[in-house]
């Protein structure tokens, strides 16, 4: 015990140590003063939220005019081993890899291979995009800004290994979603549609995608440590840090997650001290650095919108351009002020307590722009408020990337910002927020369909009935819930409880019957048909009992969430199969409830009691597979 207290203690010191071998704090002196404050905070900082949210590790880079300013690695790269982090360590990118893409694409743009404003059916071969609207084709530059209007698919994408994975142009033709809206309306998070644009690089290149950014982008910018290939080249894939999540006093390992799709992120990797290289060029005057930070989309022009692939996020009444990434056991965040020549990337590889790694990414990231820019505004200050009536805003909302086909539609049953309307023309919004400390938000009509954050720097708009738009997350539009799937959620937590409350009644019931020695009269017995009749409205909810068991478990853990629906666990691939056999087990019970009182099976409550419970599984399993919970 006391050798084991010895290396716990050993491994805490490691973990909060900031390392910093070779390029690990590279300080600039010409800036040692705003650099070595910004240290020192970040010192303190980050080892604390590392302790605190049992996070292994984590690195920062700042650059400002053209140079790093500060850049320094903190914590465990691998726990076993205590290798620590440093700035030459790779990290799984997730979604940050899209920036790569569309620089890809838009170099090509430059040599004319490919048009912004082209059909994207012009360049592919091996299958094409289906003209759902005649005339409003999918472009590229839909595509850049997530604007294409796709359904949203990622169940079952993934594994969790970096074998060589089946080619993009296969991938994409056999699990292309359908167009779900016109494109140009709504912006929408789209992970099919960077894959989509990888492609066509590939396509107007004439190479792979890999070589294409090796060769383009990342040797442009001199990331000789960062790869889009897989499986991984052998220097990178030895010193990959490890990504973890919680588990116990220790940690799980969380291989990330690898697929076809790398350029929307599925398994590029890159080093702190390449992304400090990256943004240093992404805030200079390159045309293809321009173009990508340009607004090139917003659905409310009252508000911060979509540069290619970048997302406007003013902070601290400045400019500001965002792009984050997640997979299991890795997060990373990058802010860019091209106006002020400062950027910032932070990436962690730890999910943190209860999911909170992404979190925490995105708020160390402004944490770091706030202490370099304080904002000059009194953010607690009250503007003036229209008092106009905005009950026309009131309701429960829906992300526009909530897919209409796949089994991740069941987030729209749960994952509901909610806005209620207040007499005084103010709004309160519940779930809107990415932080997960402020679930409920107050906000005030400072123009008409425009509303100022009381105490806070936020923004949202309706542009238009039933449409939300939020400063806080411009990649996402949300779309007010139809009044009539308001009722999905009651409807199947009714169905819930009426069905595992019959799993445990009708055993208790009968165990009770038996313990009394109790005998029906002679004659008494229900007939077969009716015996049948319970039996399978038993094992209905026998098996739906299970089945919401099992989701309740797999939906307790985020990180455990977040690693299944790409991967298509086992223990997800099983909830649709028993809520299936649950589904045909139902069947019978509708035609049992009428028979029962036709033929009188039973006494009148038992008979009430049979017809309710089989009303309760209809509404069920309506809901059920509305969004998308069984097989068929």
């Amino acid at each position: 015990m006391k050798r084991a207290l010895t290396a716990a203690l050993a491994s805490l010191a490691v973990l909060l140590t900031p390392h910093t071998a070779g390029a690990t704090s590279q300080t600039s002196q010409a800036s040692q003063g705003r650099a070595g404050d910004l240290g020192a905070a970040l010192d303190r900082l980050v080892p604390e939220l590392l302790a605190r949210d049992r996070i292994p590790g984590a690195a920062v880079v700042v650059v400002e005019n053209g140079r790093m300013v500060f850049g320094r690695g903190y914590g465990l790269a691998e726990t076993t081993s205590n290798r620590p982090v440093d700035l030459t360590t790779p990290f799984l990118t997730g979604s940050l890899a899209k920036i790569f893409t569309a620089e890809a694409a838009l170099r090509l743009v430059r040599k004319g291979r490919l048009d912004l404003r082209a059909d994207v059916n012009r360049y592919l071969t091996s299958f094409k995009i289906e003209d759902t609207w005649p005339g409003r084709p999918v472009t590229l530059e839909n595509l850049l800004t997530y604007t294409a209007g796709f359904d949203d698919d990622i169940v079952g994408l993934a594994s969790d290994g970096p074998a060589k994975p089946p080619s993009l142009a296969e991938s994409l033709r056999a699990r292309t979603p359908p167009r779900v809206r016109p494109p140009g309306t709504l912006v929408a998070y789209d992970n099919y549609a960077l894959a989509l644009t990888g492609h066509l690089v590939e396509i107007a290149s004439g190479e792979p995608y890999a070589r294409n950014v090796a060769e383009q982008v990342f040797a442009a910018h001199r990331m000789t440590g960062s790869t889009a290939a897989l499986p991984h080249p052998a220097a990178i894939g030895a010193r990959l840090a490890r990504g973890y999540r919680p588990d116990g006093e220790g940690y799980v390992e969380q291989r990330g997650q690898y697929s076809p799709w790398t350029p929307s992120g599925t398994g590029p990797a890159v080093t702190p001290a390449d992304m400090a290289n990256y943004m240093i060029d992404q805030l200079g005057d390159d045309p293809v650095a321009r173009m990508m930070r340009e607004r090139h989309f917003t659905v409310d022009d009252r508000m911060p919108g979509m540069g290619y692939v970048l997302e406007e996020r003013p902070r601290g009444g400045r400019r500001l351009l965002y792009k984050d990434g997640d997979v299991p056991g890795y997060h990373n965040a990058m802010a860019l002020m091209p106006d002020q020549g400062f950027g910032v990337y932070v990436v962690l590889n730890g999910d943190g307590v209860s999911g909170v790694g992404a979190w925490d990414a995105q708020w160390l990231t402004g944490r770091i722009v706030d202490l370099r820019f304080p904002d000059p505004a009194d953010r607690t200050a009250t503007p003036a408020p229209l008092t106009t009536d905005v009950s026309r805003y009131a309701g429960s909302y829906r992300s526009a990337r909530t897919s209409h086909t796949a089994l991740t539609k069941v987030s729209a049953l749960f994952a509901t910002p909610v806005v209620t309307a207040g007499s005084d023309g103010t709004l309160t919004t519940t779930g809107l927020s990415p932080d997960p400390g402020r679930p409920l938000q107050h906000w005030i009509q400072t123009a008409p369909g425009l509303f100022a954050e009381r105490g806070g720097p936020a923004r949202v708009s309706f542009p238009r009935d039933g449409v939300l738009v939020s400063s806080m997350l411009p990649s996402e539009t949300y779309e007010r819930i139809p009044g009539y799937e308001s009722l999905a959620m009651p409807l199947f937590v009714t169905g819930a409880l009426a069905l595992s409350l019959t799993a445990l009644v009708l055993p208790l019931t009968a165990a009770v019957r038996r313990l009394r020695g109790a005998r029906r009269p002679q004659g008494a017995r229900p007939p077969l048909p009716a015996r049948l009749a319970v039996l399978t409205a038993w094992a209905c909810a026998a098996l739906v009992a299970v089945f919401l068991a099992g989701f309740g478990l797999l939906t307790a853990d985020p990180n455990v969430l977040m690693a299944d629906i790409p991967l298509y666990s086992p223990r997800l691939a099983v909830l649709p199969v028993l809520g299936t056999l649950a589904l045909v087990l139902a069947v019978p019970m509708v035609p049992a409830a009428a028979l029962a009182w036709r033929a009188r099976w039973w006494r009148p409550p038992a008979r009430i009691a049979y017809t309710l419970l089989t009303l309760s599984t209809v509404a069920f399993f309506a809901v059920a597979l509305d969004f998308r919970l069984l097989l068929l």
